[in-house]
């Protein structure tokens, strides 16, 4: 090795940083995050219908609560009402990634939530903050069906409607992270057939969950 004038060593040259490792208990084939969808404007209801309490939970509350049993990230996707959220989730192990330009629609909060998720995440499943009700078997079965090692969309079917949430595996998110627009992952999902998974019955033949979008469904929900 080559020393200095001075006859010191010169200093070890610095090492770029690599990427990111999982934590130990994840691996690149197993790791499920979550999006849920916070950052709309309720314009139908006239007031920030994630922060509704229902049974004495926002709204919001309610829909990522959904989730956190069965993955191990979740990522809120928020907007112009981003410390609200934060606070209507308090105590939560969630992440927060905030959409600048909200107004370009459910697309582009996808996009935002998807550039925010873990670089070794397997598949997301994307939710909607303004879905409080989702049944309980249904992201299990789900998830279920993803496992299983078929196609890499899987979709739920409630009555015969195709509904959310929605899990997606990686090799969708390049596609995922160029949506804009208010159909959200739609175009996606309907892009190729052959590649969805449509997982019928269930929810025991239950109905859509409901969004709350309007006064009227906000008063639903609390006949449910």
């Amino acid at each position: 090795m080559r020393r200095g004038r001075n006859g010191s060593r010169p200093p070890p040259a610095e090492r770029s940083p690599g990427p990111p490792t999982p934590p130990a208990r994840f691996t690149a084939s197993r790791m499920i995050a979550g999006i849920v969808l916070a950052a709309g404007f309720a314009r139908r209801m006239g007031r920030q219908k994630l922060l509704l309490q229902l049974e004495g939970k926002p709204v919001v509350r309610w829909a990522v609560e959904r989730l956190l049993p069965h993955v191990e990230d979740v990522v809120v996707v928020t907007g112009q009402d981003d410390s609200a959220v934060r606070d209507a989730l308090t105590g939560l192990g969630v992440r927060f990634a905030v959409n600048p330009r909200p107004q370009e629609g459910q697309g582009s909060s996808i996009a935002v939530g998807i550039a925010a998720l873990k670089p070794w995440t397997r598949a997301t499943l994307i939710a909607l903050g303004d879905q409080p009700k989702t049944p309980d078997p249904v992201v299990p079965a789900l998830l279920a069906a993803f496992g299983r090692g078929g196609k890499p969309i899987v979709v739920p079917v409630f009555q015969g409607t195709q509904g959310t949430p929605v899990v997606f595996a990686r090799e969708v998110f390049p596609e995922l992270s160029q949506l804009t627009g208010d159909a959200g992952a739609r175009s996606v999902v309907n892009a190729r057939p052959q590649r969805v998974e449509r997982v019928e019955r269930v929810a025991f033949d239950l109905p859509m969950p409901l969004d709350v979008d309007t006064p009227e469904d906000y008063a639903r929900l609390h006949v449910q």
